[in-house]
């Protein structure tokens, strides 16, 4: 196994960080927006879907019942 000294890997991180190509400001903003608007979307469908299996059951229930 090869050994590396703490400053040689110091500098080998420091050269793969350099590497990296950071999002902008406008990038992560417009990502952050998405991200909370498909939450949004994903949160009404599934209200949207346990209304309608409530609703369902609650018909099933009192048609049986």
């Amino acid at each position: 196994m090869a050994t590396t000294n703490p400053l040689q890997f110091v500098q080998q991180v420091r050269a793969e960080i350099a590497k990296v190509v950071w999002p902008t400001r406008r990038e992560v903003l417009l990502t952050t927006v998405m991200v909370f608007i498909m939450a949004a979307l994903t949160a009404t469908f599934f209200a949207l879907v346990d209304l309608l299996i409530r609703s369902g059951l609650q018909g099933l229930l009192t048609f049986f019942g």
